[in-house]
């Protein structure tokens, strides 16, 4: 068996699916966020999360959007002992959340009850919506989004993988775009390296 080539062909697939129509989209959603001095917020669980967090730091660093995830263990822990764990992401946004902000949302299943939660919180609070989800084309979560991402497959890491891509290339594309246009702030514009 030729796991690792299999493995990376699945991967390869998955990619290729999602129309660069959608992935594009999200950037233009990115773009008219900071335009409107609003925010990027990316949540997951597990390593969705750890996703969520890379992305932020990109936008924030390189492309010199805002971003922020909520990754900290005492916000999760206090609002998930307080409110319970389904709904400590909707509580989040209403704490930190703004009307003009873009909130992406991550879950490998799309079941993920304090994923969906957080989608629908967020739309009730005017905020625009992405999704990334996997697994079955009837999950709740790629119903909730104004652009929803999803990966064909039953495998989690194929799907975490895919998602971290679409992700990175997405920020890289905003980068790209900033640099030929001159648009980036000046702080980064001397010290950004791609």
């Amino acid at each position: 068996m030729d796991f690792f080539p299999d493995y990376f062909e699945k991967i390869r697939e998955c990619l290729k699916r999602e129309p660069v129509e959608s992935l594009k989209a999200v950037t233009e959603l990115i773009r008219s966020t900071q335009e409107r001095r609003g925010k990027v917020i990316l949540v997951g669980n597990g390593g969705s999360a750890a996703m969520a967090s890379h992305v932020a730091v990109d936008l924030t660093k390189v492309a010199g959007v805002r971003a922020i995830d909520f990754n900290e263990a005492d916000l999760l822990t206090c609002l998930a002992n307080d409110y319970g764990y389904e709904h400590w992401v909707e509580k989040a946004l209403e704490f930190y959340g703004d009307e003009h902000d873009l909130v992406i949302l991550i879950s490998s299943s799309g079941q993920s009850a304090n994923i969906v939660n957080g989608a629908k919180k967020a739309r009730q609070l005017g905020m625009r919506v992405v999704t990334l989800s996997g697994f079955s084309a009837e999950n709740p979560l790629r119903a909730l989004g104004e652009v929803n991402l999803w990966v064909d497959s039953q495998m989690y890491n194929i799907i975490e993988m895919t998602h971290h891509i679409w992700l990175l290339a997405i920020a890289d594309y905003c980068i790209a775009s900033l640099q030929s246009s001159d648009r980036r702030p000046k702080r980064l514009a001397a010290s950004a390296t791609v």
